[in-house]
């Protein structure tokens, strides 16, 4: 008969195989997730040209503006909101002169995080740092929720990333500091 010791070792060895396995699945998942939001973006940015070419005259020509300007009866949401996603919260392609208020309550705290650290000359933050700024559990569910928003703001002219995960406002969105 097997010690109990034995037992033990054996289970949390079959334990330690299946928590690999799925750390490798989800390493897999990730890079692939990496790689569609990339492309997903570029196809934003692509509707968003194809709709400034279309409608030349019109002062805001990205259709998911239009749907922003439209959500003012909904009540903003409060910094301790849970990060889960909001029907209507869509970012307006930035232009000379469009206030952070147009902005959803999360992308302003982002904004102001943003410039915040770029008055004190700090450069960059990353998502995780953004994370902490805010006060949230550092885990990988929060994290990826503020990099969605990030490049979401980053693909309509808010922010700019700098390299790889490191983001801070786009140059004429700080020389506004706030909106107008």
């Amino acid at each position: 008969m097997p010690s109990v010791v034995g037992l033990l070792e054996q289970r949390e060895l079959t334990t330690r195989r299946r928590m690999d396995e799925l750390r490798e699945e989800a390493d897999r998942i990730q890079a692939e997730l990496a790689v569609v939001e990339r492309d997903w973006n570029e196809w934003v940015i692509a509707r968003s040209r194809v709709g400034e070419v279309l409608a030349p005259g019109d002062d805001v020509a990205d259709p998911d503006a239009r749907e922003d300007l439209t959500d003012r009866s909904q009540p903003p949401t409060t910094p301790g909101s849970s990060g889960s996603a909001k029907p209507k919260s869509m970012v307006p392609m930035w232009r000379a002169g469009l206030a952070w208020s147009a902005l959803s309550v999360d992308y302003q705290r982002i904004l102001q995080a943003l410039a915040d650290r770029n008055r004190l000359g700090q450069g960059p933050l990353a998502c995780q740092e953004m994370a902490a700024c805010f006060g949230l559990d550092p885990v990988p569910a929060k994290i990826e929720a503020l990099r969605s928003k990030a490049k979401r703001l980053v693909a309509r002219g808010w922010l700019v990333e700098s390299s790889p995960g490191r983001f801070t406002l786009a140059k004429d969105v700080a020389g506004q500091a706030g909106g107008s």
